[in-house]
C-alpha cells in the first residue's frame, strides 16, 4: 500500500512490515489484535477444534485459553470493541463482528463453567452460533490483515514469538 500526498515518517510510504504474514506494525496496539484474532481464529474453526482441542494436541491450548485470550488485555468481557476502534480494531464494522463472537462464547462459557472439557463446550446448544460469529469476526480482521483466513490456527508458541518486542 502506497501513501499518497505527505510522506508519514513512521511508515516512510509504505505497508507496515510483517511477521508470519501479519502486519506486525499496522495498528497501534498490534499485540492485543494479534491474541484476539488468534483466539477468534481457534474458536472459529470446528476442525480445529475437533482435530486439536478434542484430541489434546498439545501446543494450541483449549477453549478457556482462547476464551481468555479473547478478552484478558482487551476487557471485551466489560465493554464494546468499538472502544478499540482505530487502535485494535479497524472499524466499526469489525468491532460489531468481534462483539458478537465475544458475548455469544462468554455466554456459553458462563453456562459450562470456565474448566468445562471442549467437548461440553461443543455440545452446548449455542456453540454452532457462537463459532459462526468467531468465523465471522476472523475472517473480517484476517483479510483485512492480508492472510488467509482459511490457514491453520498458528501454535501459542508462534504467537508468542510474533508478538514479542523487537
Amino acid at each position: 500500500m502506497t501513501v499518497q500526498g505527505s510522506e508519514n515518517s513512521s511508515r516512510r510510504g509504505r505497508r507496515s512490515p510483517t511477521m508470519g504474514g501479519m502486519p506486525q506494525n499496522d495498528m497501534p496496539w498490534w499485540r492485543w489484535r494479534s491474541n484476539v484474532r488468534s483466539a477468534l481464529h481457534m474458536l472459529s474453526d470446528p476442525g480445529f477444534q475437533q482435530n486439536v482441542w478434542l484430541a489434546g494436541v498439545e501446543g494450541y491450548g483449549d477453549v478457556t485459553d482462547a476464551v481468555y485470550r479473547l478478552v484478558e488485555d482487551t476487557w471485551l468481557d466489560n465493554w464494546s470493541a468499538e472502544k478499540y476502534v482505530g487502535t485494535i480494531f479497524r472499524d466499526s464494522q469489525e468491532a460489531a463482528l468481534v462483539d458478537t463472537a465475544v458475548l455469544r462464547v462468554l455466554r456459553i462459557m458462563h453456562q459450562v463453567g470456565p474448566d468445562a472439557p471442549v467437548s461440553v463446550y461443543m455440545e452446548n446448544p449455542g456453540w454452532p452460533d457462537a463459532v459462526r460469529a468467531a468465523r465471522d469476526a476472523h475472517v473480517r480482521m484476517a483479510t483485512a490483515d492480508g492472510e488467509d483466513p482459511d490457514a491453520p490456527p498458528r501454535t501459542l508458541q508462534v504467537l508468542q514469538i510474533m508478538t514479542r518486542s523487537a
